[in-house]
């Protein structure tokens, strides 16, 4: 018999409680995001929630809910009551009581349920248990061993399920539950079949069928037959609530693993019986940025925006895509409007960042000193530095670096990173290589020491050193795609061995299999093996996606030796407007058109 991922006691009873109280939960299960991007996502209100509820609740009930997923119910239980004592609040009782009783926690049960009873005089069950408890009836006892197997689990929750129809509180809440509780389960293909075979009786809530269509998804997009269930099943849940904009983002994503343009097609189809559905225009929003239709996804935050100018951000969207875009001039009055309105310094560092990009490194030293707190005040104080280097003022730079509070061991090799950066990007390359050196005495084996290290050493004819110290860290960390490209890369440059560096790009690249400089790579050493239509394949794959100064050289020189002259040109000509001083673009440029 199947078992799954062990689970523990504790975690067995919670996943019991959470479909127990299902129908009275605090916020939904999160569907699945689209694709990342760097734009925010879209907020939306949780629904459900208690009136009266301030941030300090708020806070209070999340808690319960991140206990009760983490398998630890106490914790979950004496959240829940806490929060329902202050707002007097029966459903959040009843929460407390169920997750309190069904995990054996006698004190925490009794209190809760005299709670309930008091704001709720007419309900039977608090006096139920609280009858149970004084008489001294356990409560639902968990099954040995601790790690219950699949037909266990199973038997239960068929029970849950059975008992939530019939209660006429419905299953819908319930089914929306599942994924998340079985989220740790690492047999992904026997979560979907349980919760399959649970939703059989339920062909009339579409909650079940998303609960099914998610699970399928989560097997992976590698199983296609999974890929078409999950397809299958969403759609029957559109079927019977054709406006259910959760189910529409989950198609939108499933889609998506095959097509972006799919997503958006599907997606554009729904906006078109629901227009006012925000969920679905910021999925669409997100395709267009992953298809970089960047002026389109703008667009619809700006739309967002304009319906509710309060929500920060959709205004966010609006700022960070004009600043993908290099529309700098939108981008800073978006964030400088931003960063008036209160700002947890992201607007501030935006504001420095399109200062630096358009080299008035003056504005950009005094825009990065406003940002002060946390994560991101480090990193602007990192980027000050920078910013002195760019003024020529490096005495100034390494002064300020040296003055850092570098607390953590991390942030001494960012502080020892930083100013190797500094000299290296001044013209003293030796005594970048020097200070790094000094830092891998103190920190023996950290890896961005090391990655640094080697690329400096390259720079100054230490290929040996450069090729050792990349195979240390490739040791380190064996999956690591940026080492096993640097690796292949450098020899595939800077020595005759070209196969073996190809056959190192080729593993980085199934790692990474869009990454615009592994890309690079490839075609690279592509062409050093003469293998010059596949090479520029890749090349031009690799500049599509980023256009880069050094893949620009790339694929002229590609097109050149292959005697495509004025296309070699044209591709030169376009990336020096952008990058008129990058010195392997000037020097590529010059060795063939002089």
């Amino acid at each position: 018999m199947k078992r799954f991922t062990p689970i523990s006691r504790a975690h067995a009873l919670a996943l019991t409680a959470a479909l127990v109280v299902s129908a009275t939960a605090t916020g939904q299960a999160p569907t699945p995001a689209p694709p990342q991007v760097p734009s925010p996502g879209i907020a939306q209100p949780s629904a459900g929630l208690p009136t009266g509820l301030n941030a300090d609740l708020f806070y209070r009930l999340l808690l319960g809910d991140i206990a009760l997923q983490r398998g630890d119910p106490a914790v979950a239980a004496r959240a829940y009551l806490e929060v329902a004592r202050e707002l007097n609040d029966a459903n959040l009782a009843r929460r407390a009581t169920e997750i309190a009783y069904a995990t054996r926690q006698r004190a925490t049960a009794e209190q809760a349920a005299r709670l309930w009873r008091d704001l709720a005089p007419d309900a039977e069950r608090p006096k139920q248990i609280l009858q149970a408890l004084v008489s001294g009836t356990p409560g639902p006892r968990e099954h040995d061993p601790d790690s219950p197997n699949e037909e266990d689990v199973k038997t239960r929750l068929e029970k849950l399920l059975a008992e939530q129809a019939l209660t006429g509180g419905g299953v819908g809440e319930a089914f929306l539950q599942l994924n998340r509780a079985f989220a740790r389960q690492t047999d992904k293909v026997a979560v979907y079949e349980m919760i399959r075979d649970l939703a059989e009786p339920y062909a009339s809530s579409p909650e079940a069928h998303y609960a099914v269509s998610l699970a399928a998804f989560a097997t992976g997009p590698a199983n296609a037959q999974m890929a078409a269930a999950a397809l299958e099943r969403v759609d029957r849940a559109l079927a019977l609530k054709p406006d259910w904009d959760r189910a529409a983002l989950l198609k939108g994503e499933i889609l998506g693993k095959r097509s972006s343009a799919e997503a958006v097609a599907w997606l554009t189809e729904f906006l078109k019986s629901e227009p006012r559905s925000k969920p679905a225009r910021g999925a669409l929003a997100q395709f267009y940025v992953d298809q970089k239709r960047l002026p389109e996804a703008r667009a619809i935050f700006e739309q967002l925006a304009a319906e509710e100018p309060d929500v920060r951000e959709y205004r966010m969207g609006v700022a960070i895509l004009s600043f993908q875009m290099k529309d700098y001039a939108a981008a800073e009055a978006q964030f400088g409007k931003l960063a008036a309105s209160g700002d947890d310094g992201s607007a501030q560092l935006y504001l420095a960042q399109i200062a630096e990009d358009q080299k008035r490194y003056d504005v950009a030293l005094e825009r990065y000193k406003l940002v002060t707190e946390g994560d991101r005040g480090w990193i602007a104080k990192l980027h000050v530095a920078a910013m002195y280097g760019k003024l020529g003022k490096v005495d100034e730079g390494r002064k300020w670096l040296a003055d850092l509070p570098a607390v953590t061991i991390e942030q001494r090799i960012q502080v020892r990173q930083a100013e190797a950066s500094l000299l290296r990007e001044s013209g003293d390359p030796q005594g970048a290589f020097a200070l790094l050196e000094q830092g891998l005495k103190e920190h023996p084996d950290a890896p961005d020491l090391l990655y640094d290290s080697a690329m400096v050493a390259e720079k100054i004819d230490r290929v040996d050193v450069a090729e050792a110290r990349l195979k240390r860290l490739i040791e380190l960390k064996p999956d690591d795609a940026q080492s096993l490209n640097a690796l292949g890369y450098t020899l595939v440059d800077r020595t005759p061995r070209v196969e073996e560096g190809r056959v190192l790009i080729e593993k980085a690249l199934k790692l990474s299999p869009d990454d615009p400089f592994i890309l690079d790579s490839m075609g690279w050493a592509l062409y050093k093996l003469g293998r010059y239509d596949e090479a520029e394949t890749y090349l031009r794959r690799a500049l599509a996606t980023r256009p880069d100064a050094e893949i620009a050289a790339h694929l002229g020189e590609v097109l050149w030796i292959k005697g495509e002259h004025d296309r070699a040109k044209e591709v030169w000509a376009a990336q020096l407007q952008a990058s008129p001083d990058h010195p392997v673009l000037l020097e590529t440029v010059k060795r063939f058109t002089r």
